[in-house]
Formats: structure tokens, sequence, C-alpha cells
């Protein structure tokens, strides 16, 4: 196993992991800083038992913190993993949140029997890092339950361990946070389970409230039902947006007057694949390459990175693009949509609501009453989109170069010591 930290002043020592550096003071320097091109460490694991390949990408520090999750999927590389690690460090400095930015991630299939044995060792090997360092979650093949019961079997309580360990009483802290977490709410979801996609349900009504239109005469394509897109997707069907149009790993399916979510969501097993046997009534199903022509006015990319390409950008029709998948859609293929006057609402601002809650959370900003949530993220998420749409409309700039502005101007960490965590 091989460490790598990028030193900021221009030389790149490789190190072991029993040769951590001491991260544990906060920076002295408060003012924003130059933008980082590139990541402060990156980490490459090998599964002894089945070769799979892990890595971590530690972006951005803050107090000795980074935050971010730890996905699974066959094919996951190490630039993937560092797009989104430097994705998450936009995304705890646009929402102001006291920690950099990290991701964990593993080429390996999440449905194979040996899945869970995989990421205990991960984590085990990661255990550095996660118990004082590396606040990590639920990504993509890796649902909360199961990253949670693996920090468990370690020994380390919750994936939240390297913040909750910082509290003055840890025990009282992981029970708020487990409160949080498993709070009901309503549709017989679970808060932590909803949030990151009731965020982007909101950044879509933000964008439907700036192109003039009423959510009931909103049209709207999901790409992905799994955890995020399936709550998403909830979130506009309650607020009458007509989804029309989703799609899972065995194809799109569509209905003209808009799909019965809750339904749908329903027939969902863990992997957010809908059994085609039980389906409603009027669904039609399609290739799953249809979601992303579908005629609508929104389009969500909700499952995986670098959906979106020049090879297909010219098949989409929406009006506006939500990403609420990390990394959804290429730099080249974003130039080339808002060459044709698409928008794109970044991953950093719009799937930011499960991280900026998270530590809205452990700070104890909010508790395990699901309105005091929804309430903060609603009216955070509103302002958030409708400053980069204004920039977008006034200044010609695109959402992403103006959620970059957000990012570069963070709330500035006291210099005294770490962050604390009540």
């Amino acid at each position: 196993m091989v460490t790598a930290i990028d030193n900021p002043m221009g030389s790149t020592p490789h190190v072991t992991a029993q040769t951590l550096p001491d991260i544990s003071v906060a920076p002295a320097v408060a003012a924003p800083v130059a933008r980082r091109t590139e990541p402060y460490m990156r980490l490459q694991w090998t599964d002894s038992l089945t070769g799979a390949i892990g890595y971590l990408v530690v972006h951005t520090l803050r107090a000795g913190l980074a935050t971010g999750g730890t996905r699974m999927r066959a094919g996951c590389t190490l630039r993937e993993v560092e797009d989104l690690a430097r994705g998450m460090a936009d995304k705890t400095a646009t929402f102001d949140l006291p920690v950099g930015g990290a991701k964990g991630g593993i080429d390996f299939d999440p449905k194979d029997p040996r899945a869970v044995g995989v990421l205990e060792r991960f984590c085990e090997a990661m255990r550095p890092w996660l118990d004082a360092h590396w606040v990590t979650a639920e990504d993509l093949g890796v649902p909360q339950h199961l990253i949670d019961e693996v920090f468990e079997k370690l020994g380390l309580g919750q994936s939240y361990h390297a913040a909750i360990r910082r509290a003055a009483d840890p025990d009282a802290t992981l029970e708020r946070v487990r409160d949080g977490l498993n709070a009901a709410v309503d549709g017989g979801f679970l808060l932590g389970d909803v949030i990151g996609g009731y965020g982007v349900a909101h950044a879509c009504l933000a964008a439907a409230v700036w192109r003039g239109r009423a959510p009931a005469e909103t049209t709207v394509a999901i790409q992905g039902i799994g955890t995020m897109g399936g709550a998403a997707a909830y979130y506009l069907h309650e607020a009458g947006m007509k989804v029309t149009t989703v799609a899972d790993a065995a194809g799109a399916l569509y209905c003209a007057d808009g799909l019965d979510i809750p339904a749908l969501l329903e027939l969902r097993d863990g992997f957010g694949e809908v059994d085609r046997t039980r389906l409603p009534a009027g669904v039609e199903e399609l290739p799953r390459t249809a979601v992303l022509s579908a005629e609508v006015d929104i389009l969500v990319p909700a499952a995986i990175s670098y959906a979106i390409t020049p090879d297909n950008s010219f098949d989409i029709r929406a009006r506006v693009i939500v990403e609420a998948a990390n990394a959804a859609t290429t730099p080249e293929a974003e130039a080339m949509l808002a060459a044709r006057g698409v928008p794109v609402l970044p991953d950093f601002v719009a799937n930011a609501g499960a991280v900026a809650w998270a530590w809205w959370l452990l700070l104890g900003e909010v508790d395990d009453k699901p309105e005091n949530s929804f309430d903060r993220l609603r009216t955070t998420m509103h302002s958030k989109v409708a400053q980069l749409l204004a920039a977008w409309a006034e200044e010609g700039i695109t959402p992403r170069e103006a959620g970059h502005r957000l990012a570069d101007e963070p709330a500035p960490v006291a210099a005294s010591g770490p962050v604390v965590i009540p």
C-alpha cells in the first residue's frame, strides 16, 4: 500500500501509511487560498483475496478533516476518484462547511457476493484515515446501512467516526447522528436516505422558478432511481412536476402523462432496479439511452459519472440539466451544451444537500426533526441555484463557473484549533 502526499510547496514525497503527517491542527490562514489543481493525497490499495483495487483521494484538508463518500463499481478508476474528491472539495467550500473534500472508490462489482468482504478489508486498510481524518458515507454501490455495519464491525461505530470522536461526548453525538439518519419521513423513508434527493428536487424547482414555469407545467427525466435519483423523483412528484421518464440499469420507463413515481419506487430492488413484471398500466419500456433524449424541461442524471459526453450531448433535448450524480457531465460535453444555451447545474451544488446536511447534523445545527432539515436545505438550495442561474442570464458565465466563485470564498476556519463537534 503506497501513500502519495502532494506538498503544496511543490515537491511530492512518498511516505508509507505508518508515517502519516500530523494534520490535526487547523490552518493558520483563514483567507481564501488559490484553488488546488492537484490533490493533497492519493492512496491505492490492492485486495489480496480478490485483486480488487481501491483508492482514497484527499483533495483538500481543513482542520485536519476531509469528507466524501465511498463508492464501489466495476471499472472505478483513480481519475474518477480524483474528480469526485475535487467535487467534494467544491461542495464543502460552496456550502461553507469547515472541512475539506475527499473520496473513496473500489473497482469491484457491488453485486458480487464477495463485495461486503472487499469493503470491509478496504476500510480496515484505510483505518488510519477513517479513524482520525476522513469522514465517509454512502455512494454508488455502497448504501449507508452497509458502510455503517462495516464500521461497527471494525469497532469504529459509524461512518462519521472521524468527526464524532472529536466530540466532548462521542456517545451522545453518535446517538444524535443515528437519530437524524433514521428519522422517519413521509413515504416510508428515512431522513438520511432522502435528504440528498430532496436537495436535488429543490434544485430542479429553483430552475423551474428561474424559467418562469409552475411545477405542474414542468416535465422531468431522471437517469437512475437509486437512493439519490429515487428520492429526487419522489419529491418532484410530490411537488406536482411531471416525471415522464426514468431509467435504471435495465432500461427506460416512460409515460407521457407522468409516471406514478411512488408505485415505481415500491418495485425497486436493493440496487435501484425496477421489477418489470409488475409495472403499472400505461408504462412504456424504452432503451436505457432514451432517458437522455427525452423531450423534457429538466434532465437529472442521477446514476453514473461521465453519463453525458460529447457523443451524446446533441441528443439531449432538455432545457436545463441538474446533476444529481457526481461528475455526471464531462467538461467537453458541458461546453457543447452551454453553446446551445443549455445550463448545467453542477453536482457540487445540486447534489450537495446530503453532505451539507450531514455536517449540519454533526455540528448540532439541525436535529432529528425532518421539517427543520427540510426547511434549511430548501432555503439554502434555492438561494444557491438562483445565484448560479442569475450569473448565467446576466453575465453569460456557466453555472459551474459561478459555483466556483462561491467555492473560492469559503467561510474562514478559526486558526485556534480543530473543528468543534458538540
